[in-house]
């Protein structure tokens, strides 16, 4: 299948298209699930750097909810172009990250190394699948993309936690 078009017999439509890849993220060349994480570390640094911590909590949060949403209804939309999973469709991988980097917003101390310790945890997670991540992947469509990233972020957080109460005490 050399176009995208191919599978449906028509165009890939523009919205859908740019929230199924982080806005582009997922066209860049290798890993595209990586750029996807790194893409909302991009949107998140900002808020985090210069915002309150209850502020960035909870705009994460929204902001985390909203492209969940979004992104599985986009998610699933790219399977008819793209096939089962296309790795370009990595609105999954921002919005696990996202959760993995919710922490950092509440934790009393936040290192600025331990966003890469979120990416390097959400990546391991997404990637290898353990702890029943991979099973969410049988659900139908966007869900199932949806639902493994979301998971895998959540271990992350949970391991971040963890790591900030050694760290702590």
């Amino acid at each position: 299948m050399k176009k995208a078009e191919s599978r449906t017999n028509g165009k890939f439509p523009l919205i859908p298209k740019l929230l199924a890849t982080s806005f582009g993220f997922g066209f860049l060349p290798v890993a595209p699930g990586t750029w996807g994480a790194i893409f909302a570390i991009i949107l998140w640094l900002p808020l985090f750097l210069l915002a309150p911590r209850d502020v960035v909590f909870w705009v994460t949060v929204a902001a985390t909810v909203v492209y969940a949403i979004a992104g599985t209804w986009a998610s699933g939309i790219s399977e008819r172009y793209w096939g089962k999973d296309p790795v370009i469709a990595c609105a999954d991988e921002t919005v696990g990250q996202w959760i993995s980097l919710l922490p950092m917003s509440w934790l009393p101390i936040s290192y600025w190394w331990e966003i890469f310790v979120s990416l390097a945890l959400f990546r391991f997670f997404d990637i290898f699948k353990p702890l029943g991540i991979r099973s969410l992947e049988k659900l139908p469509g966007g869900y199932g993309m949806m639902a493994d990233d979301i998971l895998s972020g959540i271990y992350s957080a949970f391991l971040l936690i963890i790591l900030n109460i050694i760290i702590i005490h």
